[in-house]
């Protein structure tokens, strides 16, 4: 898939567990994994909202796209 979504750099900035990452944004921490490693087929915006919420950053900031995938 061509869309990524970059949790560990935030996570790091933040100095935040995955654990407790998962625990604020009401996921579990199996998906979380799915998210880092590029497994997830598509994500709510609601889950979305909740991870820009907890990381204090913009939808642009964690999701890239490489052209190369395509």
């Amino acid at each position: 898939m061509a869309i990524k979504i970059d949790l560990d750099v935030m996570l790091a900035k933040k100095k935040m567990s995955v654990a407790e990452f998962s625990d604020r944004i009401g996921i579990t921490p199996a998906n979380v994994a799915v998210l880092k490693n590029g497994r997830a087929k598509a994500i709510r915006f609601t889950t979305l909202d909740a991870i820009c919420e907890v990381l204090e950053c913009q939808p642009g900031e964690i999701l890239l796209w490489n052209k190369s995938n395509n």
